[in-house]
């Protein structure tokens, strides 16, 4: 059940992936005939009059509609009016797991493919064509399925059934395009070598999955991905890719009979001539003793993931296997977590997921530690597995995470892309949309008897697998963890109210005594409410022998007040599906909140304790400081967090933008809970901004910023962020042993967000560089096939800010990719963008700003931060319409003056 699924394997063609268990096609799938073009019979189709059946089934109730096409392809319609936008989507039942093991990696490389040109769009056109408009577009591939989806704006949904299904079915594949995209796919492999989960993972479901096709990973291997031709495409796609086994799904501001006449249109022709075999459960592989394998790295950390196999989606058991996992290791209230992290203080973070695929699943445990506490810890967590008694769960704890499962899925709901997830994968799998209803049955209602049969049935020490990556010179062997497991883990185990509320009224902005401000945002869409709050400061408040002092601050901020300890605060925030978290900036800081508008009475109080009597205890200091360093350790374990780590203090030569965030090991570990008390003294007494977004409480909200404006700030205390000096060394070199792949960044100062004309314009260069469509990505990418990531991006402050250009590439094309990021600047700078060009980058901005402004958090926190800094709470919008009324002269004119290659910084990060 992908609700309640913590992993999610999936690889994408992208910037965004999409939820990981989905379906697939039977392996005797029929061949397809393909169908482009629209026809004088297709145009009938489109013209004609829907049958009284269909539009009886459209006019009932809100949906979602499902339509079952003559060729026997299913469309869902789901009308949402909230967004001017439209989410197209076509699940494919093709994934990994059909693959004959000698293509390994086909799957994956089709979803590559399908972006290489169609038999009726070229190379790159159909990006072209969706981010032209302001879309978005992707893909993913997982073990069972194939997804591709786009984003729109309304006006444009036809444009995006019709990519989507032409992408599908008419992906042109051609030789050369293929030979250039393998290098792409290859480094992207490298790529998720590079990362310690995705190694982990790897070689356990090799294990817990073996003799299945489940066993390989969903990219494939070097040599398979190497040998695949495109005849070998063609022939996959033939036996997979049948309507009958797909789905497309249709969702946001539509109407439901235009939907069915274009989907007939598109797809109407297009036939299966056989019948799709449903797929079969994998068994279990049959285990005797338990696993454990050790591999030895350049990590400055101990990676450990550990697996027990389960059955697939057609199990009655998902549910309760969910919930059994977020007991144990579901977040910071869970018992693994507890005991482990906080209590006994061996893990820098430990969890519990469930990942249930169709024909097969995996309980999966992970951890990240010191080398010098794996011995220890692996005997103590064998010896909690082997002991586990629900008989020992509160009805609290019960309670709270029946609530928690429920409010997750119910909460994909607030964008229009997770409603479109949502609603795909109940129609997909299980049906229709009742299986929710059902999910939701079984998790408020599972017994603790029902989970202990569940945990002794499936937590059983012979079928256990595990991995390790450990720092190398670390002295550990394989045997050693094994003999733990029979030692530490006996043959037997232990058995075993609704607040009124006023409601949001109009946006406004009421001026508070003290210089701080409070922000309305109404929406009543969903029964939440989130809360931005936003002070000057972070970073900026600190000198620089304080570096990584605000962020520690943040961190034990909401960890306890006056009269909640950790784990009590924990308890009572997680008791209402809430959450609650404070973040420091290089030049803000802030607390963010969600929660159910019915908790508005217990949530206000609480947040104001946390601001007004943090608790600041010691051992929650220490903990917060083992979190940071171990943080720092982790960062510098992977090659990009490790570039932008080091990315500001090489940058800047002065200022809070000159810091390492984080600070240093050695200064974090000398920070004092006096330290972070008379930060937070100075800090909160600041002036401040509070945005609510949402269904909320008028009244209590209004009351709530009044008290602690007067209570708190001190009036005209506000701070003053000072321009920052650019560094003296242009050129930084990293190496980060043992890994495959090479980062470059080539960086240009360019003006803050002050300078609005400035800031429109460099927006548009970026929207025109970035993307699939982008020039860097057509030229470094499709053309010379240098890297899998190959984009651009700008950040900016209100003072400073500069333009980045980024490749992911092989240590020996550095010089290569370099090359090709000069070019570009030479190109930039001769000629003027061609208004095809600038019309697609306007549109990416516009569609941009609405797909990640849907949820509530995301518009709270955009209004407290554009004000807390001096700026309108629409200055992005302001600065989209500068952008839409610029010319191809008028960005040139800033290439010109602020993308000089010879004021570039470069900073590299090599094996």
């Amino acid at each position: 059940m992908s609700s309640g699924c913590k992993i999610e394997q999936v690889v994408s063609n992208g910037k965004k992936d999409v939820p990981a268990v989905l379906n697939e096609a039977g392996k005797n799938a029929p061949k397809t005939e393909q169908v482009s073009g629209t026809s004088k019979a297709d145009q009938k189709l489109a013209d004609a009059e829907l049958s009284k059946e269909i539009s009886n089934a459209l006019a009932s109730g809100e949906g979602p509609h499902v339509i079952k096409l003559k060729n026997g392809m299913s469309l869902l319609i789901k009308e949402d009016n909230r967004f001017p936008l439209v989410n197209v989507r076509l699940f494919v039942h093709a994934g990994s797991s059909y693959e004959d093991p000698s293509k390994a990696g086909i799957s994956h490389l089709l979803e590559h493919m399908v972006f290489k040109g169609t038999t009726t769009r070229g190379p790159g056109k159909t990006a072209r064509e969706i981010e032209s408009v302001g879309g978005e577009m992707n893909a993913a591939t997982s073990f069972d399925y194939t997804v591709y989806y786009v984003e729109v704006p309304e006006k444009e949904w036809k444009l995006g059934m019709d990519i989507v299904t032409d992408m599908t079915f008419n992906a042109a594949i051609a030789p050369d395009e293929l030979t250039s995209e393998k290098e792409v796919v290859l480094s992207e492999l490298e790529r998720g070598e590079d990362n310690p989960g995705s190694r982990i993972f790897k070689t356990l479901q090799s294990i817990v999955w073996k003799d299945t096709s489940y066993q390989w990973p969903i990219i494939g291997y070097r040599d398979t991905v190497k040998n695949i031709s495109s005849e070998d495409i063609h022939t996959y796609v033939d036996r997979l890719y049948q309507p009958q086994s797909m789905l497309l799904s249709v969702v946001g501001k539509i109407n439901p009979e235009e939907v069915v006449k274009e989907a007939e249109r598109l797809c109407g022709s297009i036939t299966s001539k056989e019948p799709v075999v449903p797929p079969m459960a994998f068994s279990t592989p049959a285990a005797e003793n338990p696993t454990v394998k050790i591999i030895p790295g350049k990590w400055n950390k101990a990676y450990i993931g550990a697996a027990f196999p389960i059955p697939g989606l057609s199990s009655a058991k998902t549910a309760g296997l969910e919930m059994l996992c977020e007991l144990l290791g579901g977040g910071e209230t869970s018992r693994l977590y507890r005991k482990f992290k906080y209590d006994k203080r061996m893990v820098d973070s430990i969890s519990v997921s469930s990942l249930t695929l169709e024909r097969a699943g995996m309980l999966y445990i992970f951890a990240t530690l010191d080398a010098d506490k794996v011995d220890e810890f692996w005997k103590e967590l064998i010896a909690e597995l082997s002991s586990i008694d629900f008989n020992d769960f509160t009805d609290r704890e019960m309670d709270r995470v029946s609530l928690n499962l429920e409010d997750s899925l119910f909460l994909t709901k607030e964008t229009l892309s997770g409603l479109a997830s949502k609603l795909g994968y109940f129609q997909f799998f299980e049906g229709g949309q009742e299986a929710e209803e059902n999910y939701l049955y079984d998790v408020r209602n599972i017994s603790r008897q029902q989970l202990q049969k569940l945990y002794n049935e499936y937590f059983t020490p012979e079928k256990l697998a595990a991995c390790m990556l450990l720092p190398e010179g670390t002295k550990a062997d394989s045997k050693t963890f094994e003999n733990a497991i029979a030692k530490n883990w006996p043959s037997k185990k232990k058995t075993t109210g609704i607040n009124k509320v006023s409601g949001p009224g109009e946006a406004a902005t009421i001026e508070l005594g003290n210089g701080s401000r409070l922000v309305f945002i109404p929406d009543e869409t969903l029964p939440y409410t989130a809360i931005s709050m936003y002070w000057v400061g972070g970073d900026a408040d600190l000198p620089a022998s304080e570096q990584g002092l605000a962020a520690l601050t943040s961190q034990n901020l909401t960890r306890g007040t006056k009269s909640l300890n950790a784990t009590e605060l924990e308890d009572y925030v997680s008791d209402r599906a809430a959450s609650i978290g404070a973040s420091a900036g290089r030049e803000v800081f802030s607390i963010n909140s969600k929660f159910p508008s019915r908790f508005t009475a217990d949530m206000l109080p609480l947040i104001n304790e946390i601001i007004t009597e943090p608790r600041f205890a010691i051992e929650e200091l220490d903990r917060a400081k083992q979190d940071q360093v171990s943080a720092i350790k982790r960062k510098e374990d992977r090659p990009l967090s490790l570039a932008f780590r080091n990315m500001f203090p090489f940058l800047y030569k002065s200022g809070s933008y000159s810091y390492f965030h984080l600070g240093n090991p050695e200064g974090v570990e000398k920070f004092t809970t006096k330290d972070i008390q008379s930060y937070w003294a100075k800090q909160s007494t600041r002036p401040f901004v509070i945005a609510v977004c949402g269904d909320y409480d008028h009244d209590a909200i209004a009351k709530f910023a009044k008290e602690l404006d007067s209570k708190l700030v001190l009036k005209n205390k506000s701070l003053d962020i000072p321009t920052s000096i650019w560094g003296e060394n242009k050129d930084l070199k990293l190496e980060l042993p043992d890994r495959n792949q090479a980062h470059l960044m080539v960086i240009f100062p360019v003006p803050g967000m002050e300078d609005q004309k400035a800031t429109a314009g460099l927006s548009l260069l970026r929207a025109a560089l970035a993307g699939q469509s982008g020039l860097l990505f057509r030229d470094l990418r499709d053309k010379q096939g240098l890297g899998y990531t190959v984009t651009a991006f700008l950040w900016q402050a209100p003072k400073t800010g500069f333009m980045a250009f980024y490749i992911g590439t092989k240590p020996e094309q550095l010089d290569q990719a370099m090359t090709g990021f000069e070019n570009t600047v030479k190109m930039l700078k001769e000629k003027d963008l061609p208004e095809d060009e600038l019309s697609r980058a306007r549109n990416i901005l516009s569609g941009e700003y609405y797909q990640d402004h849907q949820s509530l958090l995301a518009r709270s926190r955009e209004s407290a931060s554009l004000m807390v800094k001096g700026f309108e709470p629409d200055l992005d919008i302001k600065i989209i319409d500068k952008a839409s009324k610029m010319d191809a002269s008028q960005v040139r004119e800033l290439i010109n003056k602020y993308i000089n290659w010879e004021d570039k910084y470069t900073l590299t990060v090599t094996p």
